[in-house]
């Protein structure tokens, strides 16, 4: 099974990457703009849920590829590091549109849909997360251990770190949103800041990711 070594060096690494704020904490942040804490809360639910979908993807079909083909892994990794520095460069670009982003969202005023509908929609921004589907694709591969076999099933555990961090810091930011929805919309450097910060630091993830990580 998952060494402890391994499992605390794949959780730390999933802390830093669930900790920059992506497509989907923005897209909870605005369900809890127009709707409140319960939408936010069943929004982010569903975006874990759409997340795990990506593991249970990886764990059965990609990542077992990627694990067999030294040029196949390479390609995935070099690939996933530079879209992740790429989604960074983007994020610091566009980060004083995140306001804007969040305050369209507040002004739809649209109507509350049901608990299902909402984790629906939260699971497919979930699992059509970019960030999400390099992570977990060029990522969570790295990590397992060879030698151990069944690495289906250690992908599986593995996946439930960056999930479980994420259900509870989407849903603080959720929370937190529904709580203060005037205190995101009066400040233009407020969520620009965040934004900045995220960038540089998915960046510095895509260079670890393109710099780290199997050598056989």
């Amino acid at each position: 099974m998952v060494s402890t070594d391994r499992f605390l060096a794949f959780a730390v690494m999933s802390l830093l990457v669930v900790m920059i704020p992506g497509p989907s904490v923005l897209f909870v942040i605005g369900r809890a703009l127009a709707h409140g804490r319960r939408t936010a809360v069943a929004t982010a639910i569903g975006n874990v849920i759409g997340s795990y979908l990506l593991v249970v993807a990886v764990a059965l079909g990609v990542g077992s590829i990627v694990e067999r083909s030294v040029v196949v892994h390479m390609t995935v990794k070099l690939a996933g590091a530079a879209y992740l520095i790429f989604l960074g460069v983007q994020a610091f670009r566009h980060r004083k549109e995140l306001r804007a982003s969040a305050i369209d969202q507040h002004a739809a005023k649209s109507p509350a849909r049901g608990d299902l509908r909402t984790l629906l929609d939260g699971a497919l921004v979930g699992v059509t997360n970019p960030k999400g589907i390099v992570f977990f694709a060029a990522v969570l591969p790295q990590f397992v251990d060879h030698s151990a076999g069944q690495l289906p099933l250690q992908m599986l555990v593995l996946g439930l770190i960056p999930i479980s961090i994420g259900l509870v810091t989407d849903t603080a930011w959720g929370l937190t949103a529904a709580k203060a929805r005037s205190w995101f919309a009066r400040s233009d450097r407020r969520l620009s800041m965040i934004g900045g910060a995220g960038g540089f630091t998915m960046i510095g993830l895509g260079v670890t990711v393109a710099t780290t990580g199997r050598a056989d």
